[in-house]
Formats: C-alpha cells, structure tokens, sequence
C-alpha cells in the first residue's frame, strides 16, 4: 500500500472488481481493504475517511464499486452518494454501515445505494452482495429488506417538520422552537401535532423517543 495522505491510501490493484472504502474509522477502513484484497476477483483502488474526498477519488479511480458509511465528517454518506450519482448516474454504491435504523436504510436506498450492509454481516454475505452487485443486482439481507418494509408503512416527514423535530430531541420548548424556526408558537403546535400523528406518539418523549429508535435523527 502506498500512502497519498492521512485521509486515504492507494492501494496496488489487479484484475477484478475495483473497489472503494469510504469509512472514517481507519481500523476498519484498512481491515475491510485487506479481507477484500485476499480475494481473487477484487481489487481496492482508494481508501478514504471523507465524504467529499470519496467525490474526488472516484474521478480519478473510477472504482467499480463504493462501499459507503453513512457516519462521514464533510458530506454525510447519502449526501456523498447524491453527489456521486449527480456527477456519475451509473455509480454503484454499497452501503456498508452499524446504523440499521429503518429510516437510515430507506434514506441510503432513496438516494442511490444499490444494497445495504451492516457491520458485523459475515464475510461471505461482504462478498457475495460486492460480487451481486457487480453482476447488476440490487440484493437486500431479508433483515434489511424487513426494516425497509416496515418503513414504507410510515409516512415521511416533511423537511419543516423534520427541522422541528431536531430541535424537539435538543430539548427545546415550543416557544424557543418557535424562535429558532421564525414561526409562530401556534403553527409550532399544529406541526407538533401532525408530527405526533406520524411518529404514532402521545407526546414530545414518545416522539424523541421514536425519532431515535426510527433513525429519523440522531444524537450527535
């Protein structure tokens, strides 16, 4: 391996599935480079920690593949894989991630990721959905496939209240709700309410709660 910078390492390629990790943990980073260099048929081309770095990589790498966290400083991984598909509609992005939230699921396939995995999935479900992918597959572990089910059930979240819901995890009172998002506090109790209706909540705890458990948003 030959190291550009602290963010990402170019490593020596041969014949096969040209891969690209974007992951900020470089333990991981690096370990998941190394299992998928021993196989025959894959080749890692770049290694980066940084969502807009991963843009720049894939100009000049052109990997077949991306295997994308979700957890990035800069652009977040679904803000990466936009800006991925913007510039290159027929990139192939794998989500490799520990957030199995349904609402983080339906986000990463919403914007472009061909399949989704977690973390602690075996090496050989690793392989086999890199191998799917590249034959010109979509595949989905059935668990994942449930989460994505139950969150088409759910009715999404406008970006107002979304934005209202960040604040309500912050524990914010409708009043400095009111003042942050420039409305009135009555619009700010009539969004509360829609948003309880939703998030199938009786009040604020419940729908933090909710929000939380769903991946809706996170604590930072």
């Amino acid at each position: 391996m030959a190291a550009s910078d602290g963010r990402n390492t170019l490593v020596n390629t041969k014949p096969g599935i040209r891969l690209m990790i974007v992951d900020d943990h470089p333990t991981f980073r690096e370990g998941l480079a190394a299992l998928l260099e021993r196989e025959a048929d894959m080749s890692v081309v770049a290694l980066t920690g940084d969502g807009r770095e991963a843009v720049k990589l894939f100009r000049s790498k052109r990997p077949d593949i991306v295997l994308m966290d979700l957890r990035l400083p800069g652009l977040s991984g679904v803000e990466a894989i936009m800006a991925l598909r913007a510039e290159h509609p027929d990139c192939c992005v794998i989500v490799v991630t520990t957030y199995d939230a349904d609402e983080d699921i339906y986000r990463a396939m919403q914007s472009g990721a061909r399949s989704f995995l977690l973390k602690d999935m075996s090496k050989e479900e690793i392989l086999e959905t890199i191998r799917s992918v590249h034959a010109g597959k979509s595949p989905l572990p059935e668990s994942v496939a449930g989460l994505l089910a139950e969150r088409l059930k759910r009715e999404g979240l406008s970006r107002r209240e979304t934005e209202l819901l960040q604040l309500l995890v912050k524990g914010r009172s409708n009043k400095e709700i009111a003042t942050a998002l420039s409305l009135p506090e009555t619009t700010v109790k009539f969004y509360l309410r829609g948003l309880f209706i939703k998030l199938g909540a009786q009040d604020r705890t419940e729908a933090v709660v909710s929000a939380l458990r769903h991946g809706i948003v996170h604590l930072e």
